[in-house]
């Protein structure tokens, strides 16, 4: 907990703090007695005479007692009508932070549940980080994962932050807006997706307040001024529909609003608008009884004002992610001022505002869920997946972030079932939010119909059809553009783990490498040898030393004379075996993440070549006379002789740079003349030379081997306006 840190008290004296404690918990009481039977009532009660002797002489900041910030955090939560559970540990929540009291203790004396919220609730202060940034993303990833486990523990840790930021003013400034930009970044969004409507609300401009303070002070001014000039417009518009509906039948309630602060600014900010420009910053709400009078208002309210084209949104068909329902619309009003609309029913209304506080999850039976339920159980379960496939807690962070976003659009399935996904989502992101496997095995889409590229961007309505392959995986450049959390964590997670194959298969080469100078191969180390290795090195096996060695986070040469060394020591004799030549690593170019042909020099079939371990990036592959190895020459560690494989037919990206005369159709003939040569072109560049007397074209071309470029070459350099062919070796990395 940011805002409240216990400190000691800065005044020798203060008025006794059960006086004032008793006041506040005495009412608290008295709304619990309103939803709970009396001996609930008396458990919340031990609860908080635990908490208050706890925290006896410990002060907030602000100077008041430490225990009437778990009181307030009741009292927030009591507002949602939570269970004694919950409101004991929204009272408990800070006990094993700031105090000696372990969680062993309050399941002693509170039950088991509470006490796992409360640890749930609790941050990892006892346990090292790199940084605060880390240990932020350590803290959340604990917290979001007790909340897929109990809801209660997020609703819980809202109503502390919502405490908090109500009194972020005590707090130096500069920790004022790092909290202040983590609500935002974090917990508001966290409500949104629960539907605390009300909540999100607040804690949005609280956070805009104490991060922005200058800004809000000016457009709060801004806005007091513009509601005597808007005033007039409000009245009227609420008047004309307060008349309109019961013409039709229609029993509604209808109740004007002001728009909040952070939305106004929001907006201003991504359209690049002044406050004068922003009309609409005022709405209404109209409450009706049922789902058929909704669509019967809305037809009222457009045969009264014009509707603005494209502003129609029908949140009752398609219910947002959070259960959210309701028509949205907006009108042309008098004097030409927008006027947003929204109608929704009575328990609509009630969802809208109370979210999933509305409606427990506490039940295992999913048919007894209600839709929202199985709604916001599924995105629980889907914070465990991205648990199991995220790395660091970093990571999972940034997937949450992502997935916490709140734009949304709506697509369908070909059998006509609907999701929503975020944004800017790809076919790529539908087909993971489908099914991981449909994910992993993307090849094509098809969107209405057609085939289309699997970058491209989804919009509202889309129907998508996934193509998939037995064989195929998942693409790195499809990192560059998918956007949902779960799409890029599976991703991430396949990618990482085809880098391990490979990085173990390639590390196994390499040791059985640096063993041969010893007179030995991996299959005659014995398991005394390994099992001493693993010991000295701190490794969990073998199978982890060849993925360091293929990544280059280990050299093979010092692992094979360790292991050399152990195997000596089990045979009781000296190493006195005469070094053997290592023998060269067979190259094939298809090998994958583990083994990179260099884009520096691109080395192709026929060029002699040698190896280059880069560490983390594994056994990069090079031209003999490139810069880049003549860097590492001296350390013999970092480099080992390589050969091609015979018989490898596969196309390799090689750049020739053409030299031509300046006229037309050129580039014509060079091309038909690669063409006749059998090969295909992947890019072309071009620039004049001379003041345009001459053409440079690098032209990026497939070829089989060496011989095969030199046959391109030879095309080439028949065509009668080339004055100069080469093939480009420059080092990009020098």
């Amino acid at each position: 907990m940011e805002a409240a840190a216990a400190i000691p008290a800065p005044e020798p004296f203060r008025p006794p703090a059960s006086s004032v404690l008793s006041l506040d918990f005495a009412e608290l009481k008295a709304k619990l007695a309103t939803y709970l039977k009396a001996e609930d009532v008396g458990r919340v009660e031990a609860a908080y005479h635990f908490a208050a002797s706890a925290h006896e002489g410990q002060f907030r900041i602000s100077g008041d007692p430490y225990i009437s910030h778990p009181v307030a955090v009741a009292d927030i939560v009591a507002d949602w009508h939570l269970d004694p559970q919950a409101l004991m540990a929204a009272l408990l929540h800070d006990v094993m932070e700031d105090t000696h009291i372990s969680k062993q203790e309050i399941a002693e004396r509170f039950g088991k549940t509470t006490a796992e919220l409360v640890d749930g609730l609790s941050k990892l202060d006892k346990i090292e980080f790199r940084s605060h940034e880390e240990a932020q993303a350590e803290n959340f990833r604990k917290m979001l994962l007790a909340m897929a486990s109990d809801l209660r523990v997020i609703l819980v840790k809202l109503a502390d932050r919502l405490h908090n930021m109500r009194t972020l003013h005590c707090v130096r400034p500069a920790k004022r807006r790092r909290i202040a930009n983590e609500t935002l970044e974090i917990y508001a969004p966290i409500a949104n997706r629960l539907g605390l409507n009300n909540l999100y609300r607040e804690l949005q401009e609280l956070s805009f307040e104490h991060k922005f303070p200058m800004r809000f002070r000016v457009l709060s001014r801004a806005i007091k001024a513009a509601r005597g000039n808007r005033r007039e417009v409000v009245g009227k518009v609420l008047q004309a529909i307060e008349e309109r509906l019961p013409q039709w039948n229609l029993a509604a309630e209808v109740r004007g609003r002001e728009k909040h602060l952070f939305s106004i600014y929001r907006k201003m900010a991504e359209k690049h608008l002044s406050f004068s420009q922003v009309l609409d910053i005022y709405g209404f709400r109209v409450i009706v009884r049922d789902v058929a009078s909704c669509y019967l208002a809305l037809g009222a309210l457009h045969s009264m004002y014009k509707p603005v084209p494209g502003k129609f949104k029908d949140y009752i068909a398609i219910p947002k992610a959070n259960g959210y329902q309701s028509l949205h619309t907006t009108l042309i009003g008098p004097f030409g001022t927008p006027v947003e609309v929204q109608i929704r029913t009575a328990e609509m209304h009630h969802i809208a505002e109370s979210g999933v506080a509305s409606h427990w999850l506490y039940k295992e039976d999913e048919k007894t869920l209600t839709e929202l339920q199985q709604k916001t159980h599924s995105w629980l379960q889907s914070l465990l997946e991205l648990q199991s496939t995220s790395g660091e807690a970093t990571e999972f962070l940034e997937h949450v972030k992502i997935d916490l976003f709140p734009g949304e659009v709506y697509v369908f399935t070909p059998k006509g079932r609907i999701l929503s996904l975020l944004k800017g989502s790809t076919p790529v992101d539908f087909a993971y939010a489908v099914h991981t496997d449909i994910g992993n095995r993307c090849v094509a889409c098809r969107i209405n119909g057609d085939l289309m590229p699997l970058r491209t961007e989804l919009r509202n309505g889309d129907q998508i059809e996934i193509i998939t392959a037995a064989h195929a995986n998942p693409n790195p450049a499809w990192l560059a553009y998918v956007r949902t959390g779960k799409a890029r964590a599976q991703i991430r997670h396949f990618l990482k783990g085809a880098q391990q194959e490979e990085s173990v298969t390639l590390g196994e080469r390499l040791l059985n490498q640096a063993l041969r100078p010893h007179g030995l191969t991996l299959g005659q180390i014995s398991t005394f040898a390994w099992d001493r290795f693993l010991r000295d090195r701190g490794v969990r096996s073998k199978k982890d030393v060849f993925a360091d060695i293929g990544l280059g986070r280990r050299l093979p040469v010092i692992v094979a004379r360790r292991l050399a060394q152990a195997q000596d020591l089990e045979s009781g004799r000296p190493d006195v075996i005469k070094p053997k030549p290592a023998g060269a690593i067979l190259i094939r170019g298809s090998e994958g993440i583990a083994v990179q042909l260099a884009r520096c020099c691109q080395p192709i079939p026929g060029d002699p070549i040698i190896g280059v371990i880069r560490k983390g990036q594994g056994l990069e592959v090079h031209l003999h006379d490139c810069q880049v190895v003549s860097k590492v020459r001296g350390d013999r560690g970092r480099w080992v002789d390589v050969e091609w494989e015979a018989g490898e037919d596969r196309l390799f990206d090689v750049t020739i740079r053409v030299l031509t005369k300046n006229v037309r159709g050129v580039l014509a003939r060079v091309a038909s003349a690669i063409a006749d040569a059998d090969c295909n072109i992947q890019n072309v560049s071009m620039d004049n030379e001379q003041g345009g007397l001459y053409t440079a074209m690098n032209l990026t071309v497939q070829v089989r081997d060496r011989m095969h470029l030199a046959n391109v070459m030879r095309g080439v350099r028949r065509v009668p306006e080339v004055v100069r062919i080469a093939r480009m070796k420059s080092d990009v990395r020098a």
